[in-house]
């Protein structure tokens, strides 16, 4: 599905296809006519999850951008937050933890530093290292965003029942391991 699939307002079709139909179905009937040496059938799941992935981050920047962050570093915050006392990592830990590239996560924590929620030193162990570290302003911050971050996805993940919850997790996880292997 292209991006200009992806993209189309969010009115429900009608007409021909009838008012229950989505785009995506939309979309895969006109191929259907259009290719029908084709099998469009995936993009009954990649486009919905492509849309859905879309709609989702949408949702979740909504917080972010309460917080004046950007997706990266609300991330690197947690990944710090999320190391326990006393909240500090390696910049190549953090990038791990993040699965960013190191050139992108010392945009970040440039970033961070400027606004003062994270400091960099030089590493104990390895004088040429550098280690970074929440401040009390970043660690304030994150456990605030992050608080609203749940109750945000809470929000998001209560449109489903939690069987479907469940089933999807279990789908995700079982396709997700696979692609990765």
């Amino acid at each position: 599905m292209s991006s200009e699939e992806s993209e189309e307002s969010s009115a429900e079709p009608s007409g021909a296809y009838g008012p229950a139909v989505d785009r995506v179905a939309r979309i895969q009937a006109d191929w259907r006519r259009e290719r029908p040496d084709l099998d469009v059938g995936p993009q009954g799941v990649i486009g919905r999850l492509h849309r859905l992935a879309d709609r989702l981050g949408a949702e979740l920047r909504l917080v972010y951008d309460r917080y004046g962050l950007g997706e990266g570093e609300f991330d690197v915050l947690c990944a710090l937050r999320r190391a326990g006392e006393p909240f500090e990592r390696a910049p190549g830990e953090l990038a791990a933890h993040t699965m960013v590239t190191t050139g992108a996560m010392t945009k970040r924590i440039d970033r961070l530093e400027r606004a003062g929620l994270v400091t960099r030193r030089r590493s104990g162990d390895d004088q040429r290292g550098r280690i970074v570290a929440l401040t009390p302003a970043g660690r304030d911050l994150v456990d605030r965003a992050f608080t609203d971050h749940m109750r945000n996805e809470r929000r998001l993940l209560d449109l489903v029942t939690p069987e479907e919850a469940a089933a999807l997790e279990r789908l995700l996880t079982a396709w997700l391991t696979r692609l990765e292997d």
